[in-house]
């Protein structure tokens, strides 16, 4: 199973700039929280997680670029 970037319920306060940053619609706001929905579109590219202004998102992967 792939890692996805994932939401800290608690710090997350539904403002929708991850998901207005998502180019790939892989995350919505649901009952006033971010929440992925289309994990197979998810690019890994962590705009969501450096947009975040709550720090509620998190990406437990790191992109490596080898040379």
């Amino acid at each position: 199973m792939l890692e996805m970037p994932r939401v800290d319920l608690e710090k997350c306060t539904g403002c929708g700039t991850c998901a207005a940053a998502c180019h790939c619609g892989a995350i919505v706001i649901v009952e006033g929280k971010a929440t992925i929905i289309e994990t197979l579109k998810c690019g890994w590219c962590s705009v969501c997680e450096a947009v975040c202004p709550e720090g509620a998102l998190y990406c437990e992967f790191e992109i490596v670029i080898e040379g």
